[in-house]
C-alpha cells in the first residue's frame, strides 16, 4: 500500500497502471468493455469514461461520450449490453434498435440514466458549456425514457417492458443510482437554462420511495439485500442523509465490510471487492465519516496488480485475486473515490455530498 496519506493528493503517477488499463481497453470507436472480451454496458463505460475525466484524458473521455451518442436508440434508451469487446464487424453493428442487433435484449433503466451523471461529471471539470449543451439533447431523451417507467409511488421500473424483460418490478440500487442522475440532470437543465422541474419533481418522488417505501422494491423476485449495494447505494446518492445515512451504514457494517480487506459483494461469500469498496467510500463521505472512508479506500491498494491496474476483487478465504480480471470501471470506482476524498478535480464533490436538495425540501 504505497499511499495512505489523505491530506494530500496522491502522486502523478499513483493511477498510471489504472489509466492505462482503461486506455488498452478502450476501441476505435470510444467504446469501453469491461475487460478483455467483456461486454460494454452503457453505465460501466461511463464510469469508466469519468475515471479517465480525472485523469485528464480529455479526449479520450469525450471518445466514450461520442459512443453513447452514436448508439443510443430513437426513444433514449440503449441496449444494457452492447456487445463483446471481441472485434465485430462495425458496419453490422448498427444500434438500430432491433432486437437482432443488440448483445442483450435488456434496456435497464438505470443504465440509461446514468449518462446524465456522466456528462455533468464531465463539464465539473471541463466548463466547456459548448460540450455540455451539444450533449444534453441525449441526456435530455436518456432522461424522459427513464421518467416514463416511474410509478404513481414514485419507483421507477427496473427496465423497458421488453419482452425479455417483463417483471414489473423496481431496483433499490437501481433507483438510487437514477436518483444521483436526477439530481445530475436537473444540475444541467439549470446550467443550460432549460426546464429541469420536472426532474426536480420526479427525484422527491424516487427519494421518498426509496426512504419510506420498501415494500415497492423486490415484488416479484427474491430480495437482493444479501448484496452490499442495496445498503449503502441509498446513502451514496443522496436519498438517504445525515444522521439516518450515519444509521444506515452502521446497520450491516460488521456484515459487509471485512476489517483491513474492503466491503464484500456479498454477505454470505469471503469475497471482497473494489469497486463495492471504492462505492462505499464515497457513500461514507456522504454520510459525513471521513475517517472510515479514508481507512477504507487505504485498504484497496493492496488488491493492485503488478501493472498498477486494480483486481476486481480478492477471496480472502482462499487467498486469491477472483476473478482474474481487471475491468476498466474497478479502475475508474477508485479514481471516482480518490478524487472524492483528496480533491484532484473541480467535480471531487459530486461524490462526496448531496449536491442539490430535494425540492420538497
Amino acid at each position: 500500500m504505497t499511499y495512505l496519506t489523505w491530506g494530500d493528493r496522491p502522486p502523478e503517477t499513483f493511477f498510471d497502471g489504472s489509466r492505462a488499463r482503461i486506455l488498452e481497453l478502450q476501441r476505435d470507436n470510444g467504446a469501453i468493455p469491461w475487460y478483455d472480451g467483456g461486454v460494454i454496458d452503457p453505465w460501466n463505460h461511463t464510469e469508466a469514461a469519468m475515471g479517465l475525466t480525472v485523469l485528464g484524458e480529455i479526449e479520450h473521455a469525450r471518445r466514450a461520450f461520442r459512443y453513447l451518442t452514436d448508439t443510443q436508440l430513437k426513444d433514449g434508451s440503449w441496449w444494457g449490453q452492447l456487445g463483446s469487446a471481441v472485434p465485430l464487424d462495425e458496419e453490422e453493428q448498427r444500434f438500430t434498435g432491433d432486437e437482432k442487433d443488440a448483445g442483450h435484449h435488456v434496456r435497464d433503466t438505470n443504465f440509461v440514466a446514468y449518462i446524465a451523471t456522466g456528462a455533468w461529471h464531465h463539464y465539473l471539470v471541463t466548463r466547456d458549456r459548448k460540450w455540455l449543451a451539444e450533449i444534453w439533447p441525449n441526456v435530455d431523451a436518456a432522461m424522459s425514457f427513464v421518467l416514463a417507467h416511474q410509478t404513481s409511488h414514485g419507483d421507477i421500473r427496473w427496465a423497458a417492458n421488453d419482452p425479455q424483460t417483463p417483471e414489473d418490478d423496481a431496483l433499490v440500487t437501481g433507483c438510487s443510482s437514477i436518483y444521483k442522475s436526477l439530481e445530475c440532470a436537473a444540475q444541467i437543465a439549470r446550467e443550460l437554462g432549460q426546464p429541469s422541474r420536472h426532474y426536480m419533481e420526479a427525484r422527491a418522488k424516487l427519494g421518498e420511495a426509496l426512504r419510506d417505501k420498501p415494500h415497492r422494491f423486490d415484488r416479484t423476485w427474491e430480495p437482493k439485500d444479501r448484496h452490499s449495494m442495496d445498503w449503502y447505494y441509498p446513502v451514496l446518492a443522496g436519498a438517504i442523509t445525515g444522521e439516518a445515512a450515519r444509521k444506515r451504514l452502521a446497520w450491516k457494517w460488521d456484515i459487509f465490510v471485512a476489517e483491513g480487506k474492503g466491503c464484500r459483494c456479498v454477505m454470505d461469500q469471503p469475497w471482497v471487492t473494489v469497486a463495492e469498496s471504492a462505492e462505499l467510500t464515497m457513500a461514507l463521505l456522504v454520510a459525513g465519516q471521513r475517517q472510515q472512508a479514508e481507512a477504507l479506500l487505504s485498504w484497496q491498494h493492496q488488491w493492485k496488480a503488478d501493472c498498477g491496474a486494480y483486481w476486481m476483487g480478492f477471496q480472502f478465504e482462499d487467498q486469491v485475486a477472483w476473478p482474474t480480471e481487471k475491468p476498466a470501471w474497478t479502475a475508474a470506482a477508485v479514481i471516482l473515490a480518490t478524487d472524492a476524498i483528496a480533491g484532484m478535480t473541480p467535480a471531487a464533490h459530486l461524490f462526496a455530498e448531496r449536491t442539490l436538495a430535494e425540492a420538497a425540501e
